[in-house]
């Protein structure tokens, strides 16, 4: 992809697989340049085919699928599992370059416990994704669990990254990367995504808002929110710095923004925050791409 009109870096948005053509029709004229297309745990009664023609109709030369998702546990799910083999071979219909999801977890035993089910899951779909020409994202959600007891997930830290990768040495496999998940967990997303920015391979477009007054009152156990998912924008993440070390590492993909989170800019504002969100994450890329004089 070239840097020539900001290809190099798409914003978008994610869609939800069913209904996808009908959905991305009403809301391409607001400029969103690609999508991620989700799936909750299973392909169910998707016709991916046909779903994919229809999608590829709707937007013609003006946005891409940048990936497609699949969101479940494959550790513990026999269909889960099952299902992520059948959307590998589908992503290229969409044109996809990348099938995004959880990692899975055994949910009884710690992170490193399940590492050995991890290898024996993701091992063989790893070599059919470098067969198919695609890449696995896992997205760095802890879904409300911890390292002792994970809870869908447990690709949600640099420890575990470290481990599942050590299991799976595949180029093929890499990171669903977003500030918000890991700020979750009090760590500084710049740093991190400077180290780990080779094995980036899809963003998700969330931020999160540091709550640093509660945190330092009544600490992370308290019961309540001490850090709000928000739509890019509207949190604490500088997104000029994301996309500056991105492209600073020749990285290009797409930055989709992941929404339905946001505290203050859902329901009725939704769509509000998600075309502020678009907006912003273009001015962050450098605003209307400008050619350079000729002479």
């Amino acid at each position: 992809m070239t840097r020539t009109d900001h290809q190099d870096i798409r914003i978008g948005t994610l869609a939800s697989m069913k209904g996808a053509p009908d959905y991305l029709r009403q809301i391409l004229p607001h400029g969103f340049e690609s999508f991620e297309l989700t799936m909750w745990r299973f392909v169910e009664d998707v016709d991916l085919a046909e779903t994919a023609r229809q999608v590829k109709g709707v937007l013609g030369d003006k946005a891409v699928v940048a990936a497609v998702g699949l969101y479940g546990n494959p550790l513990q799910d026999e269909q889960t599992a099952n299902d992520w083999e059948v959307v590998i071979k589908a992503a290229r219909l969409f044109g996809a370059t990348c099938v995004c999801g959880f990692a899975g977890a055994l949910e009884d035993r710690p992170v490193d416990e399940s590492i050995p089910r991890f290898k024996e899951v993701f091992g063989p779909l790893a070599k059919l994704a470098e067969d198919e020409g695609v890449k696995i994202g896992f997205e760095n959600c802890d879904m409300g669990g911890s390292w002792d007891r994970p809870k869908w997930n447990i690709a949600h830290a640099p420890r575990a990254w470290e481990m599942m990768f050590d299991a799976v040495p595949s180029d093929a496999l890499g990171l669903e990367w977003e500030p918000c998940h890991q700020m979750v967990s009090l760590i500084d997303p710049i740093p991190q995504l400077k180290q780990w920015v080779g094995k980036v391979v899809h963003i998700h477009g969330k931020d999160a808002t540091v709550h640093w007054d509660k945190v330092r009152r009544d600490g992370i156990r308290c019961g309540e929110y001490v850090v709000h998912h928000r739509t890019p924008g509207f949190g604490d993440t500088n997104w000029t710095d994301v996309i500056s070390i991105l492209r600073l590492n020749g990285w290009t993909g797409a930055i989709d923004i992941e929404g339905w989170h946001d505290p203050v800019y859902r329901d009725d504002l939704e769509m509000t925050g998600q075309v502020y969100g678009l907006n912003y994450l273009k001015a962050c890329r450098g605003g209307p791409y400008v050619p350079n004089p000729t002479t």
